[in-house]
């Protein structure tokens, strides 16, 4: 089968910068072609002298020879993309972006990287990002193939292109590029996305044959900014860069060819320039952070972030490690550079990504709507995940309603949302491992009366279900919380009066506390009911709420170690201390570590339920704070510790998004269903 092609021409020109001869190739319309061939047909051409003093320098006339030497390179053969491979080594925040564009123009990827949570990390952000990448080529491709391994070897072995996007050390690089000059393909490009480095000093270890292959390949950030700047190793054969650049294009990308090495490439000496005079700005003490952004988003329109917000989203420790690149090597002032490192980076403020914030507080990059501006593609940003019980107005088949449960999904924003799982019998509490690759949920069963309660695990895009405690084994489960450190899945069981501890896979399950037994009477004493359950592992603490009976004003709020003091059981341990009562109906928890603070949401009785609260409980005098109040059957609670937010659902079908003290209520989702619990995880 043939395909239609177009005949690109280009001028080719020679070291001094002029015409030697035109080349044709023909360039593919469609990414399923043959093995292309360029040939480049070199022919000598007579120059016009001129005063010498108008021509480049001999040394200029020997660098632009040594970047570009296409007289002495000849014939290039381009690798066959019709049944090969992309490898994309390094599953961090730019390396699933990078994959995602190629799967997403239809070109089967492998992405390799050595720890398993950054593979299931990247597997989870191409699911869910799909709809967004499809919009670059039009919605007119097919989604390829898409793969992880932590097998570098097995990654590239038939790949036509391999992308390095590891971590800015050069070592790594050096060392990186050597193993890859031995395991790829002879005919296949090796691109480095690094912007800090100039891929010439990558080639330690790298045959001189293999490096007309060898260029730099930075990506900025899809799918909101699709440039991508290719730039020689030196040695870079001319048409490896256009035939990419041609590639690049048929992906949906914006490529742009440096003419010679460049560190920061084009733009990014652009963008280093006003970074370093924004930074040097508030060194200065002539204005801050906002007032900065919203001038430069006056003046520039169409810019939905000010270099502030920007350089926050991006890491200030990235900025930082890239000016010092540009003090090295041009002997710039460092003011900008010490002052950012002394003020924010030593106090562990890096930006979004950290917790502590940056140059604006925690959270000020992650956008609440998905009709707010975004920053740098809302990289600190959470994936949301929340049960719908089954129980709205969204179910039309009341008979049905018992098992129309779902697990659901969608971005910070509220945007991406859409099933993972559906069918479950009433679910409940939720939680998320992306170290395992896995989603757990608790169903209370299709008649909570009754002893046929179940914990169930998912993969993160929703296959393999599978049910981990079965019925019989838990009465009636409620919230399920993670404990990351050890690998434990915690839950409590409220008409079962009791509760559970297991392993990831319902392994050692073992019950850890018990205020009675669920065959007898003690099954309607509703005091008696667990419900809310938080865990502090550094401390050996849980905590778990006992609701008490309907807008009652009977909950409680317990505390215990998490070791069983030796020779008791758990419905004799003598550890437990109760911290509050009285309290209207409390279900969800969350603890937050680093102030030793404890979250709760209430759907007791107005004014004081239907409430979010806190209490400080590392010490000294317990008080209730209420953070925020008038919702409808408050239930799931999470705190973001990236951005300092909290989420909350209730049964009248609203995710919300608070700061910590609760101000800045915001509705991120809102339909007819009937929402439980919540999770959250940060996939970058």
């Amino acid at each position: 089968m043939s395909f239609p092609t177009r005949q690109v021409s280009r001028t080719i020109r020679n070291a001094s910068g002029f015409t030697t001869a035109r080349c044709n190739f023909p360039r593919c319309l469609l990414t399923a072609t043959p093995t292309q061939r360029l040939c480049s047909t070199r022919t000598s051409k007579q120059l016009r002298l001129r005063d010498p003093s108008s021509l480049p320098s001999m040394a200029s006339r020997n660098q632009q020879i040594r970047l570009l030497s296409v007289d002495s390179q000849g014939e290039w053969t381009a690798p066959d993309t019709s049944s090969r491979p992309v490898a994309v080594l390094g599953g961090g925040v730019l390396g699933r972006r990078i994959a995602s564009s190629w799967v997403a123009a239809g070109y089967e990827v492998i992405l390799c990287d050595l720890n398993e949570q950054q593979r299931n990390a990247a597997i989870h952000y191409i699911e869910h990002s799909r709809e967004e990448y499809a919009k670059i080529t039009k919605n007119e491709r097919d989604h390829a193939k898409f793969s992880t391994t932590d097998d570098m070897k097995s990654a590239v072995q038939n790949a036509w292109l391999v992308v390095e996007a590891l971590p800015e050390k050069l070592d790594l690089k050096i060392s990186m590029m050597g193993q890859l000059d031995q395991h790829a393909p002879k005919d296949c490009i090796l691109a480095s996305n690094s912007s800090s480095y100039k891929s010439r000093l990558m080639l330690d270890k790298v045959d001189e044959k293999r490096r007309l292959r060898v260029c730099n390949m930075h990506y900025y950030m899809p799918p909101g900014n699709n440039v991508v700047e290719l730039m020689t190793c030196g040695q870079t054969h001319g048409d490896v860069l256009e035939f990419l650049r041609s590639k690049l294009e048929d992906a949906g990308m914006t490529p742009a060819v440096a003419r010679k090495e460049s560190t920061g490439f084009i733009f990014n000496r652009l963008w280093a320039a006003v970074k370093r005079e924004t930074l040097l700005i508030m060194a200065e003490g002539v204005s801050e952070p906002k007032e900065i952004d919203k001038l430069f988003m006056t003046m520039f329109s169409n810019s939905p972030v000010g270099p502030c917000g920007m350089m926050d989203a991006v890491g200030l420790d990235t900025v930082a490690f890239i000016e010092d690149n540009y003090i090295q090597e041009r002997h710039l002032d460092a003011t900008a550079r010490d002052w950012l490192q002394k003020n924010f980076i030593d106090k562990g403020k890096l930006g979004a990504k950290s917790g502590k914030g940056g140059l604006y507080p925690p959270g000020e990059t992650t956008k609440g709507s998905k009709d707010e501006g975004g920053h740098h593609d809302n990289l600190a940003a959470p994936r949301l995940y929340f049960l719908d019980i089954g129980m709205g107005s969204n179910i039309k088949d009341l008979r049905k309603s018992m098992t129309s449960g779902s697990v659901m999904t969608a971005s910070a924003d509220g945007s991406n949302v859409r099933e993972l799982v559906g069918g479950q019998s009433l679910p409940d509490g939720i939680d998320v491992s992306i170290s395992a690759g896995k989603l757990f949920w608790t169903n209370m069963g299709k008649s909570p009366s009754e002893n046929n309660g179940s914990v169930m695990a998912a993969n993160l895009d929703g296959s393999n279900v599978q049910t981990i405690i079965p019925e019989g084994k838990v009465h009636t489960p409620k919230q399920i919380k993670i404990d990351h450190d050890n690998k434990k899945l915690y839950f409590c069981d409220r008409e079962g009066l009791r509760i559970h501890r297991c392993d990831f896979d319902g392994g050692n399950h073992e019950i850890i506390l018990q205020t009675g037994d669920y065959t007898t009477s003690d099954i309607e004493d509703q005091k008696k009911w667990c419900v809310g359950i938080a865990v502090d592992p550094k401390a050996g603490k849980f905590y778990w709420t006992q609701k008490g009976g309907s807008k009652a004003g009977q909950g409680r709020i317990f505390r215990a170690n998490i070791q069983t003091p030796s020779g008791e059981t758990a419905s004799s341990r003598s550890d437990i201390e109760l911290l509050f009562d009285k309290l209207p109906e409390p279900i969800d928890l969350e603890y937050e570590q680093d102030s030793k603070t404890l979250y709760w949401t209430d759907r007791g009785e107005y004014p004081l339920g239907n409430t979010l609260n806190s209490a400080h409980v590392g010490g000294g005098d317990l008080k209730v704070n209420l953070l925020a109040r008038h919702f409808h059957e408050a239930i799931g609670l999470k705190i973001d510790e990236v951005n300092k937010h909290i989420y909350i659902t209730d049964l009248g079908g609203t995710v919300y998004r608070f700061k910590m003290d609760g101000s800045e209520k915001k509705k991120i989702y809102e339909t007819d269903g009937a929402y439980s619990g919540i999770a959250l995880a940060h996939l970058g």
